[in-house]
């Protein structure tokens, strides 16, 4: 009786795995719509995708895989939404690097318009799951944000092994997202079987780590005259993907992945993975590792016995800078990309909850706050008791540091400011999202001139570099490639230079003695051009090589050493008489954002919030 039991069970479950297997049901997947408010086809092609999915009752749903928008800017997304929402069945969306990257509101309009930036639910027996992809406000390769990490843990650990899972990222799952393998490694626990990704704008199959991917073609139409997306179908374990040309036709299958538990606990194959070897027999050596539970995406400030950090929690917080042991933490409403300043025992950053915030150093107590119209994602600048910060309104303000009074307003900024300004001489100096550079009055906010790189291509901006300057010289390093030295005083363009292999970006600071303006180019080298020169002269080349490099975070001297940040996790120590590098340090594999050196120690955190205290040997 009890075989006969066992055998039974055994029969319902085998009809039920067959019966699941034997489900069938379509879905559109929809990719990198880039809706622009100053390209209306891309809108049209998308209320066409939109139309065309209303009129086919096959299919139950609709994933969309990022690069919703353009430039992630407000208006772009309301667009968006409001396109979508004209679909009649339900739909799930992610955001890509341009809705993160070049976002006016530090990502929060995205969230606050969709509702989240990640999506989970099952159908036909599957569970599909989204994440975003970053990289959130700074320029670099794709980064899963670590709360959408913590996130997907919560939703693998609801889930039965069993479960065929279906992953949806917009970047593809290799070495072009930073911490992909932290995923990989994650959903290698349950029973995926395929993961689906836009961002290259053509349809392609991968495999990623043994899994099937699948990349679906772009919804513009690009040189066509209509755009397209991919009608997916799952049956008999199998999933086909037919493209398909709103309004005219579907094409024939380009790809078909099987559908099965691959049982990766059992796979010995070996895959590529970051290596830490440049740790071993290092002369570095680790005070303390901190972890935060979400991303870090902006420098530090030192406040007496602590380092002031903030993240995309929207926390302003102090680590005690000897132990590492968080001392107190202050919450705002939005993400923060502002790195802090400290000043007399104040602490200033803006969030992108629309407000600037100045608390006392040494207990986190809030001193006061005051209101932008929009998101406060640049960082501030402190001199004399006056904090100067612009913000996504058109505003770039200045208030007095102790009891938060408007000093003055300056609102003619023309796009949305990110960057730290500079204070030099008698003004005050930054760039922004329009291809705009500005130099206004310290005193009164009045403008002194502006100056425009003519660019019709707004990522083109020299927004996310700090300035610095020099000898009645500011110089500025833009995504165009090009490096600019204008007179202080006057805007004058004293020269402007693109170099053949020697690509600049957004990575610059400057030396000790004033001499260098330290720029790391995208081919991996560190130089140093004069700063009294009337070219771009490069006057010390250090003894450093970099595999192709993105990261934006600024250079900082101090005490005879360059300290160098990069993409890959790695912060580089470099001698400034002799341009050797004194010592290496990996410490994760995500972006390092601007390092902190104090006293002997020197203060790095990465994108994925990770913070180390390190100590280097000279």
């Amino acid at each position: 009786m009890k075989y006969q039991k066992i055998a039974l069970i055994l029969i319902v479950l085998l009809f039920t795995a067959a019966i699941g297997r034997a489900q069938s049901f379509k879905f559109a997947l929809v990719s990198d719509t880039h809706v622009n408010i100053g390209n209306p086809t891309a809108a049209e092609d998308l209320r066409r995708t939109v139309k065309d999915i209303n009129n086919n009752n096959e299919l139950k749903f609709v994933v969309i895989t990022g690069d919703i928008t353009e430039f992630g800017a407000d208006d772009e997304l309301k667009l968006a939404k409001q396109i979508l929402d004209s679909l009649n069945k339900k739909w799930y969306i992610i955001p890509g690097n341009h809705d993160a990257n070049w976002s006016e509101s530090g990502s929060n309009t995205f969230r606050r318009v969709f509702g989240s930036e990640t999506f989970a639910f099952n159908y036909g027996g599957y569970l599909f799951a989204g994440t975003s992809s970053g990289p959130n406000m700074r320029m670099g390769p794709g980064q899963v944000p670590r709360e959408n990490i913590v996130w997907l843990d919560s939703v693998l650990n609801r889930t039965t092994r069993q479960t065929p899972l279906i992953y949806l990222n917009h970047y593809p799952q290799d070495s072009a997202q930073n911490n992909w393998y932290t995923v990989i490694n994650k959903l290698k626990t349950k029973n995926i079987q395929m993961i689906l990704c836009g961002h290259g704008h053509n349809n392609h199959t991968y495999t990623f780590d043994g899994i099937p991917g699948v990349m679906g073609r772009s919804n513009l139409r690009a040189k066509d005259s209509v755009g397209g997306y991919n009608i997916v179908t799952i049956t008999n374990g199998k999933a086909s993907f037919e493209e398909r040309k709103p309004g005219i036709e579907t094409k024939p299958q380009w790809a078909s992945v099987d559908l099965f538990d691959h049982h990766f606990e059992k796979d010995t194959a070996h895959y590529y993975r970051p290596s830490y070897e440049v740790n071993k027999g290092t002369k570095v050596k680790v005070l303390w590792a901190y972890q935060d539970q979400s991303d870090v995406g902006a420098g530090m400030a030192i406040a007496n016995n602590n380092i002031i950090l903030t993240d995309t929690k929207g926390l302003i917080y102090a680590l005690n800078r000897t132990t590492g042991k968080r001392v107190w933490a202050y919450a705002t409403g939005g993400k923060i990309y502002s790195t802090p300043s400290v000043s007399n025992n104040y602490v200033v950053a803006g969030s992108s909850d629309k407000y600037i915030y100045c608390l006392n150093a040494a207990t986190g107590k809030l001193v006061w706050k005051n209101a932008a119209e929009k998101a406060v994602i640049a960082s501030p600048a402190i001199k004399n008791n006056t904090v100067y910060i612009g913000a996504s309104d058109g505003h770039f303000r200045a208030f007095n540091l102790v009891t938060g009074k408007l000093v003055w307003d300056f609102d003619q900024v023309n796009g949305f400011v990110v960057t730290k300004p500079l204070i030099y001489q008698d003004k005050i100096y930054f760039g922004c999202w329009a291809n705009d550079f500005y130099a206004l009055d310290l005193a009164t906010g009045k403008l002194v001139w502006k100056w425009s790189n003519g660019s019709s291509n707004r990522m083109f901006s020299p927004a996310a570099c700090y300035p610095v300057a020099a000898n009645n010289r500011v110089f500025i390093v833009a995504p165009d490639q090009y490096m600019t030295s204008l007179d202080a005083a006057t805007g004058k363009v004293l020269w402007r230079e693109k170099m053949h292999g020697k690509r600049v970006r957004e990575s610059m600071g400057i030396s000790a003695d004033s001499a260098l303006v330290y720029v790391k180019i995208m081919d991996g080298q560190l130089l140093g051009v004069s700063t009294k020169a009337d070219s771009m002269q490069i006057a010390w080349t250090a003894n450093l090589q970099l595999p192709y490099e993105l990261c934006p975070s600024a250079i900082v001297e101090d005490a005879g050493v360059v300290y160098v940040p990069t993409h890959s996790g790695i912060a580089y120590a470099v001698d400034r008489n002799s341009g050797n590098v004194l010592w290496k340090y990996k410490v994760s594999n995500c972006l390092v954002n601007p390092i902190l050196p104090y006293k002997n120690t020197v203060y790095v955190s990465t994108t994925d919030g990770k913070v180390d205290a390190l100590q280097g040997a000279k």
